[in-house]
């Protein structure tokens, strides 16, 4: 990547991550998406994403510890499995092609889930161990191969089959994030052992971004509307990825 576009890289960086964070996520699909954009090769990519999101999924599980919204029962059968897989994910290097059509359609299914509302917010039941290891072991593997910490899909996934209200799915989803990211830069390491260098501005970039987007965001920010304006960003990229050679 060239020197003159690394500030405005760190910059779209700061801005996703001040995004995500008012919605409860660390923001990978959208880190992976601007640097989609920027035209980073694939094996930065990866990388990078995963470093960031480590960095604001742990800002966001703290608060929503502290807010008192985790539920350890029901974020361990999902993570149990989760976590080595999402190591054999990192570890993992897809051909090109594949990875850009599978990363693609990661940002087309996380455009599509920024434009759903959940109309109903009760919880009818909670999920069974089996049924939540093996949805766990699924989603930590394609967290790995991504670059992305599994939350776009497991937090709808809660709420959906109405096994979480909204606040306790994105606790339990921050978390998640959080070690299936920690444990796929682990293994993408290992194989790679290599994290490129512009990755430290733009960590401080989304450190920045997440701490203002966490404090902002519980103070009534209009969701709907961010939501609406990530989708945009991820829909494009997603595209990008998909129908370009």
């Amino acid at each position: 990547m060239s020197p003159e576009h690394l500030p405005f890289l760190t910059l779209a960086i700061l801005v996703v991550a001040f995004l995500y964070s008012c919605v409860g996520h660390a923001g990978a699909s959208g880190y992976i998406a601007v640097m989609t954009l920027f035209s980073l090769a694939t094996a930065d990519i990866k990388p990078t994403a995963l470093v960031l999101n480590i960095l604001v999924a742990g800002i966001g599980t703290w608060q929503f510890w502290r807010a008192g919204y985790f539920s350890w029962s029901l974020f361990w059968p999902f993570a149990l499995l989760a976590v080595p897989m999402a190591f054999l994910g990192g570890y993992l290097n897809l051909p090109t092609h594949v990875f850009k059509v599978l990363v693609g359609v990661v940002l087309l299914f996380s455009a599509a889930r920024f434009f759903w509302r959940p109309a109903d917010d009760s919880v009818a039941r909670e999920p069974s161990r089996a049924a939540a290891i093996s949805l766990g072991a699924g989603l930590g593997l394609l967290a790995g191969l991504t670059g992305t910490g599994g939350g776009i899909f497991l937090t709808p996934l809660l709420i959906f089959m109405r096994w979480a209200k909204t606040k306790n799915a994105a606790a339990v989803s921050a978390l998640f994030i959080l070690v299936n990211s920690a444990s796929g830069l682990l293994g993408n390491l290992s194989n790679t052992q290599r994290l490129p260098a512009f990755a430290i501005a733009l960590a401080v970039a989304a450190i920045a971004g997440g701490t203002a987007g966490s404090y902002y965001g519980s103070r009534r920010f209009d969701h709907a509307l961010i939501k609406r304006l990530l989708a945009v960003v991820l829909l494009i990229a997603g595209v990008k990825l998909i129908f370009t050679k």
